[in-house]
């Protein structure tokens, strides 16, 4: 029985690894070892900040509703708190929608709410 050569299977690999690699700098995306490094270290990025990203358009929404609050003469604390307390369920991403977007509709939820 003839041996097995490896070549195709090896030259199949080192391609898909480098074309995963591609546009990265300098020897990152043209030798393999580093290459494989970089991908492995780009899956963990893409990772945390799938989760990061989460906290970072949190953190946008509640800007702009209480940006929009302050136009309507109330704070952001107080417009959450009246929320929760009338149990009005909207949630931020909504609010923000609405507070850039709708600024009418926007008013007149918080002139509801805080009465």
């Amino acid at each position: 029985m003839s041996r097995v050569k490896r070549g195709t299977t090896h030259n199949k690999k080192r391609r898909r690894i480098l074309k995963s690699a591609k546009g990265y700098r300098l020897g990152r995306k043209n030798r393999l070892k580093a290459a494989k490094e970089a991908n492995l270290k780009a899956g963990a990025y893409a990772y945390r900040d799938r989760r990061n990203k989460k906290r970072t358009n949190r953190r946008i929404w509640q800007i702009k509703i209480n940006a929009a609050c302050r136009q309507n003469n109330t704070k952001y604390s107080e417009f959450i708190n009246q929320l929760k307390k009338q149990d009005i369920e909207i949630d931020r991403k909504n609010l923000a929608n609405l507070a850039e977007n709708h600024p009418t509709i926007f008013k007149k939820i918080v002139e509801n709410t805080l009465k």
